[in-house]
């Protein structure tokens, strides 16, 4: 029964989580949502560009959006996060000053743009081609087609899998530690780390992995209610028939049969 005490007493202390959760609930999930969420936004914008311009009949587009997508969605994310708030530190200080906060969004928005590019792209060329070319016979121009027909039925078809991405941009925002945020820029993880070296006690990583089970489960059930809504659509409210050969289809008089 050691082992299970000591897993129990290194992991369940529920007093170490009752001291770490005020600090984790004020600071550490506004500042995961707001890495998350603006790095979701930031990282969409930019993958609509890297979509169109990976699908374009333009080679000097379709390269560097090919070479751009291979190598954030290549390089770990932690790699990514180093290098831009390692690399771009002096950047950063010109404009900003000494806060790794924006570096750690812009990494992260580089390293979502990637995927979410790809996702769009999938989106987009999911879409019939004869959808463009009516759009085009409507006097569209190519780009009005893409703006005002394709990408937004596209958009509609990726919705699921923009929102798993959002999901790991929650988790990965527990990364950006490693730029060595200023106390009201940490984290989740970040809270829960500062409270375990404190107090040589794990409870309090522990109660940042629930947090973020809080925040992503029920996303990942949204992903599975939208997913359903958009396959099978709203379901019917009114009165339908079950088979449509039951309908009595015969005329007036004709019940009683065909007499003349």
């Amino acid at each position: 029964m050691d082992p299970l005490r000591t897993l129990w007493e290194t992991f369940f202390d529920w007093e170490s989580m009752r001291e770490a959760l005020p600090e984790m609930l004020t600071v550490g999930l506004p500042n995961t949502l707001i890495l998350a969420v603006t790095a979701a936004l930031l990282g969409s914008a930019l993958g609509i560009l890297l979509a169109v311009a990976g699908i374009s009949r333009t080679r000097w587009l379709r390269w560097p959006a090919r070479v751009w997508t291979d190598v954030f969605r290549g390089l770990p994310a932690a790699a990514t996060i180093l290098l831009i708030g390692v690399g771009l530190a002096p950047l950063g200080m010109q404009v900003w000053g000494p806060n790794p906060y924006p570096l750690g969004i812009l990494a992260l928005s580089l390293i979502a743009s990637a995927y979410i590019g790809e996702i769009f792209r999938s989106g987009i060329q999911s879409i019939e081609a004869t959808q463009l070319e009516a759009a085009r016979a409507l006097g569209l121009s190519w780009g009005e087609a893409m703006r005002l027909v394709i990408i937004p039925q596209g958009i509609r078809r990726i919705l699921p899998a923009w929102v798993n991405q959002l999901i790991a941009l929650i988790k990965d925002s527990s990364l950006v530690y490693f730029l060595g945020l200023l106390a009201s820029q940490r984290e989740l993880f970040r809270i829960g780390q500062d409270y375990a070296a404190n107090t040589g006690n794990q409870s309090a990583l522990l109660l940042a992995g629930l947090c973020y089970l809080a925040l992503t489960v029920p996303l990942t059930h949204a992903v599975n209610w939208i997913d359903r809504r958009l396959r099978h659509g709203r379901p019917a409210t009114g009165p339908a028939h079950d088979d449509p050969d039951d309908l009595d289809l015969a005329l007036p008089g004709a019940a009683g049969g065909n007499q003349r």
